[in-house]
């Protein structure tokens, strides 16, 4: 029981470091184009990341019975797993770089289960779970994420080419509040049920593995013979993510809405706009898809269409790089924290 418990803490913790890691995937644009103070940014994102978390739990059912055998899934494998992702997101935060949480907690499931499993790696559900909502989603996001916001970007720019600068600036800065509002929202909506998910798969193994069957009456709420997501886990992930984002994260706020590309309001409506509707759809198909790539792309692939030269791409570089090393580095700890504790 103080296994589940140190599960469920990490977890949470997990949770609060990916509202104020992730923060900057709604608000990066908007604090950078000064429609919003920083202080607005972050109350108005925090408010709807909790509206969207608590819309359904479909990604959420794929982290928890999608990515690996549930049989070979125990207390140590879930705590390893965030532990994990914990590390990786802390040292991405701390060098500014918009790294994906939710593909930190997929590469640390994965490596805490594989170790779990002797080293077996048939363990990762490939063909149903990891290729079709991991692994493709993790390559095709990201170039949807830049061309759609290029398209989009080059439509507006056409459209309003015969407008004063002023009037364009005026009117976007209003809309944007609207496209910032709706990332947020739909950031919600897929990164909070990441974490709802390992809760449920932590509930699951507690009670296939009779660890809840003499609970008293008071806590028989933890147990969930068939897989699914409680109620009240649902509010708690929500209300975790809400407080974490209103803990802002500055450093990678600056990386998206500063060190990247200049942007107008004009230019982060396109860019919010196009993330929005990618990640908002990704969500109602189960799809844990990594906020931090598509917004990110979506910046760059408006930017481009300012000026292809006004994009660092230095910068960019190194997000990347974060992005590549993401899966395996997380993968890798993982696996060693499970193997250690295994061993101990």
């Amino acid at each position: 029981m103080a296994l589940f418990l140190l599960v469920v803490l990490a977890a949470i913790a997990f949770e609060y470091i990916n509202g104020f890691h992730d923060a900057a995937n709604a608000i990066a644009t908007v604090v950078s184009t000064k429609v919003l103070t920083p202080r607005q940014a972050i109350a108005m994102a925090a408010f709807f990341n909790l509206t969207g978390a608590l819309m359904g739990t479909a990604v959420a059912s794929t982290i928890g019975k999608g990515i690996v055998d549930l049989k070979v899934v125990t207390m140590r494998t879930i705590l390893c797993a965030l532990l994990g992702a914990i590390t990786w997101n802390l040292i991405t935060w701390l060098l500014g770089l918009p790294s994906s949480s939710s593909h930190a907690l997929i590469g640390g499931l994965c490596g805490a289960a594989i170790a779990s499993a002797g080293g077996d790696f048939s363990v990762l559900k490939w063909r149903t779970g990891l290729l079709p909502k991991v692994v493709w989603p993790m390559i095709t996001s990201p170039v949807a994420g830049f061309i759609m916001g290029a398209l989009l970007m080059f439509l507006l720019l056409f459209t309003l080419q015969s407008f004063t600068p002023h009037l364009v600036h005026r009117v976007f800065g209003k809309l944007q509040l609207v496209s910032a509002a709706w990332m947020a929202h739909s950031h919600g909506t897929n990164d909070a049920q990441k974490t709802m998910g390992i809760i449920a798969l932590a509930l699951f193994t507690g009670t296939s593995n009779g660890l809840f069957a003499h609970l008293p009456t008071l806590l028989h709420f933890l147990r969930t013979p068939v897989f699914e997501v409680p109620t009240w886990v649902v509010f708690v992930c929500a209300t975790t993510m809400a407080a974490g984002t209103a803990a802002g994260g500055w450093r990678i706020i600056r990386t998206l809405g500063h060190k990247m590309v200049k942007l107008q309001p004009v230019h982060g409506f396109a860019a919010e706009t196009t993330a929005a509707v990618i990640i908002q759809v990704a969500s109602s198909y189960g799809i844990p898809l990594s906020t931090t790539h598509v917004i990110s792309t979506s910046i760059m692939g408006v930017g481009a269409v300012k000026r292809f030269s006004g994009v660092k791409w230095t910068v960019v570089q190194r997000i990347v790089w974060a992005w590549v090393f993401t899966l395996p580095v997380t993968g890798l700890t993982s696996y060693l924290l499970a193997r250690l504790l295994a061993a101990w």
